[in-house]
């Protein structure tokens, strides 16, 4: 391989080396994406890998492709990279040592721990986990696996575009999650190389858009870390080799934001059954948000990685919140028997059900006797919101001042 530098030559000897180690992932079409945007369009199903995520490809390919063979290997990662390197290693009969942030979620770390991998924490941002491994590597002598920023990761990841190009003849799109540029670069030189009419698109999260201006500025930048949804590309930027690899083979960057995010995850539970983090469901949040251009069969790469299940409840609801499919109601009560009774039922009559109800009974913008009821709705998005207000206003509701809502005897209450 190339230093600085990586060919389709190198993708394909990386196919050869990670084959006993890597899982083919299979590629299901999406009868819901192809009505909205009539064109095939399948999902690329990472979430299915090994790990549940496409790190476990660069992983195994940097060790295998390793000479001599390394006494071990160092790598930092708050979650996903780290685990792929912990299991290549164990595969690989190595000796693993990962640096994570102490803040990284318990279900990654632990995840690390049973793949084999020793875990060590540091208190600070990814960055310092990152001096941390490659100061530990250099002082014991060991191999540091970084997440992106090497050629033999970038063709592991390029492995995934093999597949693609291989079992999709008439590609026309695919569309790839992009954090610091190594999945996307790979995929893009595989295939460019293999069906080159094809139109490559890398996603991002508007919160940690560094490739996006890295282009602008022409130059591999470095942001400031911010939370996003997507948290599996919260990456600060490109390095030189995968901003380079992305400006000679792939056709356009987009961002999307945390709510689109939030958006294609329910719609991927929902419509396929896929259960995915935010960084993976980047590329179904560009089309259903129609920022990226589409022709031809179009691929849509998935992954999962693991993930906390207290943490997907919240991006569900959020999702759920962006699609206007969960709505919070306030309503003015009057603290008397039967108020609630009156608030619910009326509710129940337009057939909308009830999620979460809170009674407050010491808010100081209200009168004393008079409870804020909040209520979180499942709705039919914002028309049957609007509808199920109207409705409750020919009820006898009125208007609220400091609540959406007041029943009429929390409005006769005296102020």
């Amino acid at each position: 391989m190339a230093s600085g530098t990586v060919t389709i030559s190198d993708v394909e000897g990386a196919a050869r080396r990670v084959a006993g180690m890597v899982r083919r992932t299979p590629l299901w079409p999406s009868p819901e994406l192809s009505d909205r945007l009539d064109v095939p369009v399948s999902l690329k199903c990472e979430s299915l890998q090994r790990t549940g995520s496409f790190k476990m490809r660069g992983a195994s390919n940097m060790l295998a492709a390793a000479d001599p063979t390394p006494t071990g290997v160092v790598a930092a990662s708050a979650g996903n990279h780290a685990q792929g390197v912990a299991l290549a290693a164990r595969e690989l009969g190595l000796p693993a040592t990962v640096v994570m942030p102490r803040l990284a979620p318990l279900a990654k770390r632990r995840a690390t721990r049973e793949y084999g991998a020793d875990i060590e924490l540091l208190d600070g941002p990814l960055a310092a986990c990152q001096e941390r491994a490659r100061a530990l590597a250099a002082a014991s002598g060991l191999l540091y696996v970084p997440p992106y920023d090497h050629p033999a990761i970038v063709a592991g990841q390029g492995t995934l575009g093999l597949e693609v190009a291989e079992d999709v003849p008439d590609l026309g799109t695919i569309l790839v999650p992009a954090g610091g540029g190594g999945l996307l670069a790979g995929v893009a030189v595989a295939v460019k190389a293999r069906r080159p009419q094809a139109r490559v698109v890398g996603v991002q999260t508007q919160a940690m858009p560094g490739i996006v201006e890295s282009l602008r500025a022409d130059a591999a930048l470095q942001l400031p870390a911010r939370h996003t949804i997507a948290d599996g590309a919260a990456v600060a930027g490109p390095s030189a080799l995968t901003l380079d690899l992305v400006r000679r083979h792939v056709d356009d960057i987009v961002a999307v934001s945390e709510e689109e995010v939030a958006s294609a995850l329910l719609f991927l539970l929902e419509t396929s059954r896929l259960v995915a983090e935010g960084a993976g469901a980047l590329g179904v949040a560009a089309l259903l948000a129609a920022r990226a251009e589409t022709c031809g069969h179009t691929v849509a790469v998935v992954s999962g990685g693991n993930i906390d299940v207290n943490r997907l409840g919240w991006l569900l609801a959020r999702g759920l919140a962006a699609d206007g499919r969960q709505r919070t109601l306030s309503v003015a009560s009057a603290h008397v028997p039967g108020e609630l009774a009156r608030i619910t039922g009326a509710i129940a009559d337009r057939g909308v059900n009830i999620v979460e109800i809170d009674h407050d009974l010491r808010s100081p913008e209200l009168p004393v006797g008079v409870a804020r009821v909040r209520l979180r709705l499942d709705v039919d998005g914002a028309a049957a919101f609007d509808q199920l207000v109207d409705s409750l206003l020919a009820a006898g509701f009125r208007r609220g001042t400091a609540t959406d809502l007041e029943t009429p005897a929390a409005a006769e209450n005296p102020h």
